[in-house]
């Protein structure tokens, strides 16, 4: 059984920028406009997390899409999605610098490394979500996404886990 975490340590909304030859994806910056909403409602500062080659410039731009700050990881090795390599430094500064969110798009890499994150991470992590929004009162992520095949819309929260993840169709 994982320890217990005390979620008061737990601050910040990030969202992983996904890359393709060093642009970030259209899912992504759409990602970055949904997370300023929600760390505006926490009031708290939204990070864009970009891992990839050669991107430093292009991460000084992922401010004007909205966020505060972009922690870049910039390496050869990175010029391309790799389960194992992106899982551990993501997963390594999540425990480090503790946000309470982490937002993921629901692409085929954002569907390979949620997962993964939120197992390691021994955080919930909401799959194929429509809407995202925050409970003030609560300061919980709440996520919304279709059930029982798109008859039914799921509310979801995870109170007791930090981060609090979804990936976003």
């Amino acid at each position: 059984m994982a320890p217990k975490i005390d979620i008061n340590d737990y601050r910040g909304v990030w969202v992983f920028v996904e890359q393709t030859e060093g642009e970030p994806e259209r899912v992504s910056l759409e990602l970055i406009g949904k997370g300023r909403e929600l760390a505006d409602k926490l009031g708290v500062a939204l990070t864009a997390f970009f891992l990839g080659e050669s991107v430093q410039d292009i991460a000084k731009e992922l401010i004007f899409y909205g966020a505060d700050e972009v922690i870049v990881a910039d390496h050869s090795l990175l010029r391309d999605y790799r389960t194992e390599l992106y899982t551990d430094i993501i997963s390594e500064q999540v425990m480090a610098r503790k946000p309470e969110v982490l937002i993921v798009g629901a692409s085929p890499v954002g569907r390979d490394l949620a997962p993964r994150l939120s197992y390691r991470l021994n955080a919930g992590c909401t799959a194929d979500c429509t809407g995202l929004d925050i409970d003030e009162e609560n300061r919980l992520f709440v996520s919304t996404r279709p059930a029982f095949g798109g008859n039914v819309m799921a509310t979801i929260i995870c109170p007791e886990h930090r981060p609090q993840m979804s990936t976003v169709r």
